[in-house]
């Protein structure tokens, strides 16, 4: 069996305080983006696991991957038989678009299904909140307004649909904790989940990512990504989550000549 986990747009992002925990409470509108890596799982018929990869290389220890640990979940749960996975990466790492939760919760989606567990969308939330702050997201492929670390959600209606998005990849990692640690805490004037309500055209006026001042600050390429963007006609452009990748959204298919040379480009149609 076969899915294709997609990744994720943030349309706004504010950290609104530091947990005790250590952790931040944040509001943001997690969107879904028709960029996809491929997942395929299968019985093991030797009875014995195996997960491999190809596509683009996926750093650190294999038995750390989200796939995994999500099999793992379930499979204590549920005495889940072996499995052969295979995936296919995609969507790049350390970008800011979830592509490594939305593998994660995924795989939970595709064993729930594969082996008949009848799990409610409620249960396999809960096991992607196991896995990560924002893996519980891709339970579902629609907006939603999240907020407390992320992983608590409200339904929110946006329509892009007719819009075409441009992701700008500069290929830059930015670590996730790094930028938490530099953004000070605050409540924002007005909810981010009034705001997104708003006419897209007036989103680049009133809605913002707090971590891009921390961002722009180390890497003033990644800043001067945005600016092309509303350079070459985009009505809203921001940095999706910690970064580094930066999207815009255009009425129409944008022809930016040679704006974005040296970097790898998406367009995706909404």
């Amino acid at each position: 069996m076969i899915l294709f986990p997609h990744c994720k747009i943030n349309l706004g992002l504010n950290i609104v305080s530091k947990r005790p925990d250590g952790f931040h409470d944040l509001e943001t509108v997690f969107y879904p983006v028709p960029w996809n890596d491929a997942l395929e799982i299968i019985p093991a018929a030797d009875g014995v696991f195996d997960f491999n990869v190809s596509g683009l290389m996926i750093p650190g220890q294999a038995d750390n991957n989200l796939c995994i640990r999500a099999f793992q979940l379930l499979q204590a749960d549920h005495s889940l038989p072996e499995v052969k996975m295979h995936l296919h990466k995609v969507i790049p790492m350390g970008a800011g678009l979830g592509g490594g939760s939305s593998d994660g919760a995924f795989t939970l989606r595709l064993l729930n299904h594969l082996f008949d567990l009848g799990l409610s969308s409620d249960q396999l939330r809960a096991y992607a909140r196991i896995l990560g702050s924002d893996c519980a997201f891709f339970i579902s492929d629609t907006a939603l307004y999240a907020r407390n670390r992320g992983d608590q959600f409200e339904q929110v209606i946006i329509d892009l649909q007719g819009m075409t998005l441009l992701l700008v990849l500069p290929g830059i990692h930015v670590a996730t904790a790094d930028a938490y640690a530099a953004v000070i805490p605050a409540f924002p004037e007005k909810p981010l989940k009034q705001l997104v309500h708003l006419p897209v055209d007036q989103w680049k006026d009133n809605i913002t990512n707090d971590f891009e001042m921390v961002v722009f600050k180390k890497f003033p390429v990644i800043g001067g990504i945005k600016q092309k963007l509303y350079d070459t006609g985009a009505v809203y452009a921001s940095m999706s989550g910690s970064g580094s990748a930066v999207y815009g959204l255009y009425r129409t298919s944008p022809d930016c000549g040679d704006a974005f040379a040296g970097f790898q480009t998406v367009t995706l149609s909404l």
